[in-house]
């Protein structure tokens, strides 16, 4: 009888228990605890808003662990993994010393092109955004900007590249301009680069008078010198 309670117990843990989406070490938590470590050693030591075209707050380095769970979200189908990301930049921010009030902040997620939403099934930033607002409180308008122009890929693009690629390529939505927006915006995405997607974003609402006070992102990508302008450093 104890010889059969065990096995009860061992299948029990297995079936509740799902696989952590970045080793395939079985775990009861999003990340098993290995990976979480990893993750958190991501983390930014101190965390400074940087002089972007909007004062920038980033959560962490975009290599190793955090590099390799957001593109687990973004490409293999985990918008689950949000949650976890988003509580942690959350955390981060609602601790960290803020140079903009939050009274009449409302947060608006970078959206993507409605052709790309469709064949990616969801939009990971207004899932982060969803969740960083559950736990800070603050309105999240998940369709304050739209994307009707599509853009290529800016993974492989230079600093000016980006920038031309996303012009004019946001502009506010009716939803926002009918409800004569009088706050400030929080703008939120997954991963900061050159900055051409924050800054193009930030001009499309200023255009409607409609003002950006801050941005926030998951991770702040490490940048070097390249031959041809700036590329992303993969730090592992």
């Amino acid at each position: 009888m104890q010889h059969l309670r065990w096995h009860w117990e061992q299948l029990t843990r297995l079936v509740l228990e799902g696989q952590c989406p970045l080793c395939d070490r079985s775990t009861a938590q999003t990340f098993c605890p290995s990976c979480q470590r990893q993750l958190q050693q991501c983390q930014l030591a101190h965390h400074q808003w940087s002089p972007t075209p909007v004062p920038l707050f980033a959560w962490g380095s975009y290599r190793g662990a955090l590099k390799r769970a957001i593109g687990a979200l973004k490409y293999h189908g985990n918008p689950h993994l949000a949650e976890p990301l988003a509580t942690w930049l959350a955390d981060a921010w609602l601790a960290t010393p803020n140079p903009q009030t939050q009274q009449g902040l409302t947060v608006i997620p970078i959206p993507m092109h409605p052709d790309k939403q469709k064949q990616r099934g969801f939009n990971q930033a207004e899932r982060l955004a969803t969740h960083f607002c559950r736990i800070t409180r603050l309105p999240c308008l998940v369709n304050g900007l739209s994307r009707d122009r599509e853009t290529i890929a800016q993974f492989h693009l230079s600093a000016a590249e980006r920038q031309q690629n996303l012009q004019a390529a946001f502009k506010p939505s009716k939803t926002l301009l009918n409800q004569r927006f009088s706050g400030s915006v929080l703008l939120l995405d997954d991963i900061y680069t050159t900055g051409a997607t924050i800054q193009a974003a930030t001009q499309a609402l200023h255009r409607c008078g409609i003002r950006v006070s801050e941005a926030i992102v998951l991770a702040k990508a490490v940048k070097e010198k390249g031959g041809e302008g700036w590329r992303m450093k993969d730090e592992g």
